[in-house]
């Protein structure tokens, strides 16, 4: 869900189901060690709107199943996301609360080799109810690519969100199809991580539909991580450098808490750098 999507998106404006910047800092196109991770991402930004600012705190889990199974010479992973939403307000309008669509998924992960990844993962946001944020069914389709040798990751990816209908479940023209890339160029020093992040957002095209705004947006910012063993911690800032039709730009914190449940031990050396990834965003 866009950071400024819920409480922005008005039939002039829209934003991404999945949130832009959701997985900086995760190298998406390397493979996952065999197991079953949970990932928890709690992130709050403010929007500089008039005349009051727009706020938006958004908590995420997920569970990533990374299986020893191979499809078409690519590791066969699964991904479960749940999104729930909390003190979102509209330019100082009173907060509001509620839950964001679930997002189930299925991804293949290829090593090529000399530490370079590429995956590409298909899945669905289910229809809820809740009236808070996009309601309507629709796909998600991404693809990345990761270096991650000699303690690099350097990772781009791709989202390209698709509606299953072009109508909202209210009536009014349901939200546009949207682009999306997630960049991460950090290193890690020891147990320690730093680096450079950005991400850009994008509506794409609509019919003629009256007073339809496209949004799009562009952001950097920094992420340092910590390496527990196994647990692994990371926290970025990003900060909108062009915004459009969004009403201001955003300064946004995140956080990420990588926990193994279980992991196949013999694919997990002691020095070795968690690999996973926070999906939908």
């Amino acid at each position: 869900m866009a950071a400024a999507g819920i409480v922005l998106a008005t039939p002039a404006g829209a934003g991404s189901v999945a949130q832009p910047g959701g997985s900086i800092g995760i190298p998406a196109g390397a493979q996952i060690p065999v197991g079953l991770y949970f990932v928890a991402v709690p992130n709050y930004g403010v929007r500089y709107t008039f005349p009051a600012s727009s706020d938006l705190n958004v908590n995420t889990a997920t569970f990533a199943l990374s299986t020893p199974w191979s499809v078409l010479g690519a590791r066969l992973q699964f991904i479960v996301f749940n999104r729930s939403a909390v003190s979102a307000s509209a330019r100082g309008a009173p907060s509001s609360t509620g839950l964001g669509q679930s997002l189930y998924a299925t991804q293949l992960a290829w090593n090529l080799g000399n530490d370079v990844g590429v995956s590409y993962l298909l899945g669905g946001y289910v229809p809820n109810s809740t009236r808070f944020g996009p309601q309507e069914g629709s796909l998600t389709h991404r693809f990345a690519v990761s270096y991650t040798g000699n303690g690099y990751n350097l990772t781009a990816n791709l989202l390209y969100g698709h509606f299953l209908t072009d109508r909202a479940l209210n009536g009014t023209r349901a939200f546009p199809d949207y682009l999306n890339i997630d960049l991460t160029a950090t290193r890690r020093f020891g147990k320690f991580e730093f680096g450079p992040v950005a991400y850009a957002s994008a509506d794409l095209p609509v019919g003629n539909v009256p007073g339809y705004r496209r949004q799009s947006q562009f952001a950097v910012g920094g992420l340092v991580g910590y390496n527990f063993g196994p647990v692994n911690v990371q926290a970025y800032i990003t900060r909108d450098v062009a915004e459009r039709h969004y009403g201001g730009q955003e300064t946004r914190g995140w956080a990420r808490l990588i926990v193994p449940i279980w992991q196949d031990k013999g694919e997990v050396a002691p020095n070795r750098t968690l690999v996973t990834r926070q999906q939908g965003q």
